[in-house]
């Protein structure tokens, strides 16, 4: 149960952290205009690393509890 509200906790200060970056950047009135909007490709990307490094700390423990 407290791995759980753990989890998120994390997660909702992880979503609390990228919106407090993401929409002052989108209020600078800089690119809404272009077709790609750059402040939501740089959160993917952010996002999208975050997840794979998360991923591959968990697999290395993973395979660590598992080989003692």
């Amino acid at each position: 149960m407290r791995v759980v509200m753990k989890r998120a906790f994390l997660l909702a200060m992880w979503c609390a952290i990228v919106l407090s970056v993401a929409v002052p950047l989108h209020a600078q009135d800089g690119c809404i205009d272009s077709p790609e909007n750059p402040t939501i490709v740089l959160a993917l990307a952010g996002s999208a690393g975050w997840f794979f490094s998360t991923m591959r700390l968990r697999s290395k423990a993973r395979r660590k509890s598992t080989k003692q």
